[in-house]
């Protein structure tokens, strides 16, 4: 706590986004290795980092921690269900089709956000978002059209419903600024762990997963989700949105080279032309808002 209290403003953001974006890149490789049932990974991914979460909320806010809740309020309880709908979309999109295929539909999802942004809160959004969001469009479009073999429309289709869902998160998020939501995620795991669950049960007994796929699913959900998302939750108190922004591709960008790398997962042609789509616009758009803030602050670039 010492030394991250010794680091500069934006250091701390650094290293909180890059971090959590570090942690968080074997999420999708870890959910294919571990090889189980759709309502079975759901059940543990979600009771596994509900509890996670709930742990991180009592070690940061001590005594505080329902006070921690309540502040969150009826938005809270908005990010817990839409979050609940992100984390199906991954987990099940992770299931049916390319793990690089779900995470650069996924790194879509701040494009879409202005999206709603302009949307639901009304905002002007200038002609660069419109040409980075019809830009991204193309791209995964071109990523969908991969369904042969491996890949699917329905993975895919979940992987557009966790985007979306998630583009939803960060537009309600913003309207209740400097709020951390955090704690909230609790109750996600909770709905994702009992729904998994009650559709396990309707299909047979219930039984632990081989030794491996349980030691997988609980260094997943237990460590890597509730520490990885914490701090990526973390990192735009610190840090503008286009920073955070191009941080978080590090997730995309190393998590398509684990699962290419472990599991073979080599793209077809024509979703690495969709991808480098997204994430060429994603990055350019990043670097040039960045230049931009820095000007504004009087910030030497």
């Amino acid at each position: 706590m010492n030394v991250l209290a010794s680091l500069s403003h934006r250091q701390q953001g650094l290293l909180l986004t890059g971090g959590g974006a570090l942690i968080m890149s074997p999420d999708a490789l870890l959910i294919k290795l571990a090889d189980l049932p759709d309502a079975e990974i759901l059940m543990w991914r979600g009771f596994l980092s509900g509890l996670g979460f709930l742990l991180i909320a009592l070690m940061r806010h001590g005594r505080g921690t329902i006070a921690a809740y309540r502040r969150c309020g009826w938005t809270g309880i908005a990010v817990a269900l839409l979050f609940s709908l992100t984390t199906c979309g991954f987990v099940l999109g992770n299931q049916y089709t390319k793990a690089g295929n779900v995470l650069l539909i996924l790194a879509a999802s701040p494009i879409i956000a202005a999206a709603f942004s302009w949307l639901i809160l009304k905002e002007r959004l200038p002609r660069r978002t419109w040409l980075a969001i019809a830009l991204c469009m193309v791209g995964i479009g071109m990523i969908v059209i991969d369904d042969t073999g491996v890949g699917s429309w329905v993975g895919n289709a979940f992987a557009l419903l966790a985007a979306t869902t998630l583009a939803l998160n960060f537009t309600l998020c913003r309207r209740r600024p400097g709020i951390d939501m955090s704690p909230m995620l609790t109750f996600n795991g909770l709905l994702v762990g009992t729904g998994g669950l009650i559709v396990w049960l309707s299909h047979g007994e219930i039984a632990l997963p081989p030794a491996n796929s349980l030691a997988l699913v609980v260094l997943l959900c237990l460590f890597i989700v509730p520490f990885g998302v914490t701090l990526l939750q973390r990192g735009p108190l610190y840090l503008p949105a286009a920073e955070v922004g191009l941080l978080l591709l590090l997730e995309v960008v190393i998590g398509t080279l684990w699962a290419w790398w472990l599991l073979g997962e080599r793209p077809a042609a024509i979703a690495l032309v969709g991808g480098s789509l997204v994430l060429g616009t994603l990055v350019v758009k990043g670097l040039y808002e960045r230049r931009l803030e820095r000007r504004v602050l009087g910030v030497g670039t």
